[in-house]
């Protein structure tokens, strides 16, 4: 981690991941790079749907193969940074000729090679069907459904423990700890996402937090009751209900439970996620 010196009183307490330590390149490949639109927070309407987005700096997307389409060995040419995500992206360079970005794992540098096949071998970074993991491996970016790209654990330093197979099925252990069945048909790959001490920046002041496009967040205690279920009261109040709640009045905080009973997944969690001061991983 990078710290500075305190010129000022927001910098005193502000840190940085030390990217001269594990990026290759300044400048992104302008092929796979272009414009779109940032995830404002705002609806086709232009209301506000999302609470606390909006602002922040100017970026450039960077178009990143989640799917591992290519079944071609690849080398990896650069080691990046995504204003669009927490983890490193690396540029791929296949066989023939054809560049790829792709979310790169811990112990990946360059010249490393990457393979994708059905039972690649177990290297960091090597694609290949959760059917052929190692049972105790860890694995990031994993499909939910066969052929659709990789949706779980794409955040920096997380990883997915594969802890059991059985039936067609494979039991993940996700970063939240829940344990979920995915079928063992999905393609994962191999390793830790990396820039694992992501979680151990300091913002620091918050105009930092604006740059990142986090607008501020304001208690309910501190609102009138029009505009919360916690506002108003003489001075400062409790919020005077037994248990916490939203803008709208549903259920919020203090590990209360928020997941539809209904929902269609339900069947494939094998064991819900721990909440509240207990149940934190460490």
């Amino acid at each position: 981690m990078k710290s500075y010196k305190p010129y000022t009183k927001s910098r005193r307490q502000m840190t940085t991941v030390s990217f001269n330590k594990h990026l290759t390149v300044s400048e992104p490949h302008k092929a796979l790079t272009g414009g779109f639109r940032r995830g404002s927070g705002r609806n086709n309407a232009g209301r506000v749907s999302v609470r606390h987005k909006g602002g922040g700096h100017k970026r450039s997307f960077r178009d990143v193969d989640f799917g591992y389409t290519k079944i071609v060995p690849a080398k990896v040419e650069t080691v990046e940074y995504d204003p669009n995500r927490s983890g490193f992206i690396g540029l791929l360079l296949y066989k023939d000729g054809e560049r790829r970005y792709a979310l790169l794992p811990q112990s990946v540098k360059v010249g490393s090679t990457i393979e994708t096949a059905e039972n690649a071998p177990a290297n960091p970074g090597n694609r290949l069907m959760l059917k052929n993991a190692p049972i105790g491996a860890f694995v990031y970016n994993v499909e939910i459904k066969p052929g659709q790209g990789g949706k779980l654990g794409r955040s920096a330093g997380v990883h997915i423990e594969v802890i059991a197979r059985d039936q067609g099925y494979v039991d993940l252990k996700m970063p939240s700890s829940e344990v979920r069945k995915v079928l063992e048909t999905c393609w994962a790959t191999l390793g830790e996402v990396s820039n694992d001490e992501h979680h151990l920046r300091t913002i620091g002041k918050a105009g930092r937090s604006r740059w990142l496009g986090i607008r501020p967040t304001v208690r309910g205690t501190a609102m009138n009751p029009v505009d919360h279920p916690h506002g108003g009261g003489e001075g400062r109040q409790g919020r005077g209900l037994r248990r916490a709640k939203s803008a709208w009045g549903k259920p919020t905080g203090k590990g209360q439970k928020t997941r539809r009973p209904k929902k269609y997944s339900n069947h494939l969690i094998v064991s819900r996620r721990k909440v509240g001061k207990r149940g934190q991983v460490q």
